[in-house]
């Protein structure tokens, strides 16, 4: 196994694509439906979901369909400028809806079917009023987006208004002051007919860049590629805002417009826009095009331009990058009418000797005077949280070291110093904090949940820990920063707090699991040592799949980094009497900075057993032992960097879970798959490059030439010129001739991902073929990057099946290599 980079490889690779590839048509094209019992797990039961009220007295249980069909995957949608819409229905293309809504009274645990809903209903957002009475929610109709209302006493929903509203930016609606009226986007009023696109072109469609400084490009899908896509997307984005009451009364405000973002005021009389400001790009996605920033009085008149950004073509290269100049515009949760910015320092560089990074303005309404600055930041702004005049956290990260810290500002009080709360790794999850309970104001705003005498808030998390994830809930006092533990998730179970229902945080609703009960919703009492109460009682969604075996094990690699991984094992199987079995094992590399970090458990072993049709778990109704997620870390300490030794790391990673799992007695060493999706497909790809480890693999939406990457990819922020090597070395397209055990690449055509465009599945496949190498391809029709139609679904399970029983079920004793 050659690891170096020379001429004569590149030259092969060369040869291997000008070659005629042989069709190797399978003899029927149609879809193919697997066993039955993987059948079952694609049209298993799903949800409801649930959305606890923020009054904490009414939760929302939401209806899951089933998978939608190839048809309805199938329906035609424009791709503009990074997002992609329904051509004919104003709204991005989607196809999870929910198709039914219920209502629970958490008090008494009594469930309320909601009426009047249309039948065969498609209900896409939903948006609580902040006093609980109302749910507002859009219904996609034949004709356009609908606005509809559901009376929470009553339990029956109705369509508010005739319009349609424009749903391709968001979900078209939101609540204007909290409660009892609602800001919408309408289509315009006598808007002419979508353009049209002439077969015969006016000319060619040109690009032209005058030089600058290095800029860090990824690799974008669905971007525009002529002027009648620019058009279209003007088209599109046309929306007049209108004021909305719950007696369906409707007033337009203000002119159309082409808008990307809009933002109400707290209190609701003002409104910040975003428009999109030509000329456009052919090379960037929508976000970075140039912007005109305003506030609007509810009345119609322009109060203010607040600022006119740039096309954004050229950023500085690395992750910590952003735009030089005023971003991330919006109104502070916990004020009528304020608004909050960033201004990058330093030309928005992080390789620029500047002292800070980003500063932190406020401004309010009217905007009389001057601005006034919250903060200066040394690192990246990540988030602020808003609570009141004296509370607000302000996270700032730095990418290059994978450090955060979250400081507590006074927003009243500006010249008064940052207080540091929290400082950890990003990656050392045993020190994360978790995260403040959040609850909607009077404004309907979502701002820090705090006691009545405002001197503490309350903290969840996952609660990471050495034997693993156990989820908690704190109260946190502000004065002294200490931290009172409440409660803790204990074994056997897996329960995380869902919402808090007194001041004191004794009264809480939790989702519990448990490895064979799937999750369901409790009202606890931690004052007194009552059980807790059933609020719901849902059965397993596939019975026979009931006695999974589910463990948590660990093992070391090479290097001594410690690893996790979990093991799953089919009902009824015991390694001593059946002895191993064929196994698959699935990955994702991640990248550290320290080994410490890399060797922490994550996840836990009381989780519910979820058959996840995209996972590798659905392999257990057929016999096979797997292992999932098995730690795939790549390290870079200190100056280092991860990938420059990614060949090596994941080798070590590969070996060490083999060893393991043939020690434990479950696996056949000689009879052992290894598969990924999307980067854990790079992943496999490698490894069947790199070692004799496994018989045969499965790649999924993965990308396999780095070249086509140039620009970074994951967390490499270095570009193809600066790390040639390591982009060459990392890439398993460069090393096809040197795979020999059997692979089977799945891509869905029309994957929206950055960097894994279907040409990467095809030209591995076309190396492979014309290498002669057991190879297949399979391109899903109308699938983006992760798989919905029930038709994709159900063969996507019928290839792995097929592969893995001619490859790895009946595969005879021995190394494949």
């Amino acid at each position: 196994m050659s690891s170096n980079f020379s001429p004569s490889r590149l030259f092969l690779i060369i040869a291997v694509l000008v070659m005629t590839a042989n069709s190797g048509f399978a003899s029927d094209t149609r879809y193919q439906f697997p066993a039955a019992e993987l059948q079952a797990l694609v049209d298993a039961p799903r949800g409801p979901e649930f959305r606890l009220g923020p009054k904490n007295k009414t939760g929302l249980l939401v209806s899951i369909p089933g998978v939608p069909t190839i048809a309805e995957v199938a329906q035609p949608e424009l791709k503009l400028a990074g997002i992609r819409v329904h051509p004919t229905l104003r709204a991005a293309t989607r196809t999870a809806f929910s198709d039914g809504l219920s209502l629970l009274d958490i008090a008494s645990g009594k469930t309320r079917a909601v009426t009047g809903l249309p039948a065969q209903v498609k209900i896409a957002d939903m948006a609580w009023s902040a006093d609980e009475k109302w749910l507002a929610f859009s219904v996609w109709g034949r004709n356009g987006v609908e606005l509809w209302i559901l009376d929470v006493r009553q339990a029956s929903a109705h369509r508010l208004i005739s319009e349609k509203l424009n749903a391709v930016m968001g979900s078209g609606f939101s609540w204007l002051n909290g409660s009892d009226q609602l800001m919408v986007r309408l289509l315009p009023r006598g808007q002419k007919a979508a353009p049209r696109e002439s077969r015969v072109p006016s000319g060619p469609n040109m690009q032209e860049t005058r030089g600058g400084k290095l800029a860090q490009t990824r690799t974008y899908p669905d971007l525009l590629r002529n002027p009648h896509d620019a058009d279209m997307l003007d088209w599109q984005l046309q929306t007049q805002l209108a004021i909305v009451q719950m007696d369906g009364s409707v007033r337009r405000f203000g002119p159309a417009m082409t808008l990307s973002k809009v933002q109400s005021s707290p209190d609701g009389k003002w409104v910040l826009t975003t428009q999109l400001k030509r000329p456009y790009s052919y090379q960037l996605p929508l976000e970075r095009f140039g912007q005109l920033i305003e506030v609007w009085g509810i009345d119609g008149k322009r109060l203010k331009t607040i600022a006119e950004i740039v096309m954004r073509e050229r950023l500085p290269s690395a992750n910590d990058a952003v735009q030089a100049g005023p971003r991330n515009f919006g109104w502070r949760s916990d004020q009528p009418a304020t608004l909050y910015w960033l201004e990058a320092q330093g030309g928005g560089d992080p390789d620029a000797n500047s002292r800070v990074s980003d500063v932190l303005w406020q401004h309010g309404a009217p905007f009389a005077g001057a601005p006034q600055k919250l903060m200066d930041l040394g690192w990246r702004f990540n988030q602020v949280l808003w609570g009141n005049d004296h509370l607000a956290l302000v996270t700032e990260n730095w990418a290059k070291t994978r450090e955060t810290r979250t400081w507590r500002i006074q927003p009243s009080a500006p010249n008064t110093k940052p207080e540091l709360l929290f400082s950890r790794k990003i990656e050392d999850q045993y020190s994360h904090h978790g995260n403040p309970v959040m609850e909607l104001n009077q404004y309907g705003r979502s701002v820090i949940r705090l006691t009545s005498d405002e001197q503490s808030m309350f903290m969840t998390g996952v609660g990471a820990s050495p034997e693993g994830d156990r989820p908690f809930l704190d109260r946190y006092y502000l004065p002294t920063e200490k931290t009172i533990r409440l409660w803790r998730s204990k074994a056997p179970y897996y329960e995380e707090v869902l919402g808090i229902l007194d001041d004191q945080g004794h009264q809480i609703i939790t989702s519990r699991e448990a490895a064979d009960e799937r999750p369901n919703l409790f009202l606890r009492n931690l004052a007194g040592n009552a059980a807790p109460r059933v609020l719901t009682n849902y059965p397993h969604p596939s019975p026979k799949f009931r006695g999974i075996q589910r463990r948590q094990i660990h093992y070391e690699r090479a290097d001594g980094v410690s690893l996790t991984a979990t093991l799953y094992l089919p009902p009824g199987y015991d390694e001593k009497r059946d002895g191993p079995r064929p196994m698959l094992m699935w990955a994702y590399p991640r990248e550290f900075k320290s080994a410490e970090s890399a060797g922490q458990v994550n996840g836990s072993p009381y989780k519910f057993n979820r058959i996840n049709v995209q996972g590798p778990q659905v392999m257990l109704a057929r016999g096979y032992t797997v292992l999932d997620g098995f730690a795939m870390p790549i390290i870079g300490e200190g100056r280092k960097e991860p990938n420059d030794t990614f060949i090596e790391q994941i080798k070590m990673n590969a070996e060490a879970a083999v060893d393991e799992v043939v020690r434990l007695g479950v696996a056949d060493r000689h009879r052992i798959a290894i598969g990924g999706h999307s980067y854990g497909a790079f992943m496999a790809a490698n490894l069947l490059a790199h070692t004799n480890l496994f018989k045969a693999g499965i790649a999924r939406s993965g990308a396999y030439n780095r070249s086509l990457t140039p620009f970074g990819f994951q967390s490499e922020d270095r570009n193809y010129w600066k790390a040639f090597d390591t982009y060459q070395e990392m890439s398993p397209f460069n090393y096809a001739d040197e795979i020999e055990e059997p692979l089977l690449l799945i891509h869905g055509e029309d994957d929206n991902n950055p960097g894994t465009f279907p040409m990467q599945s095809e030209r591995m496949y076309q190396a492979l073929q014309g290498l002669g190498t057991p190879s297949r391809l399979v391109m899903l029709p109308y699938e983006s990057h992760i798989y919905r139609a029930r038709e994709s679904l159900l063969h996507m399970l019928w290839e792995q099946d097929q592969w893995l029983n001619r490859y790895v079920k009946n595969a005879k004793p021995g190394n494949a290599k």
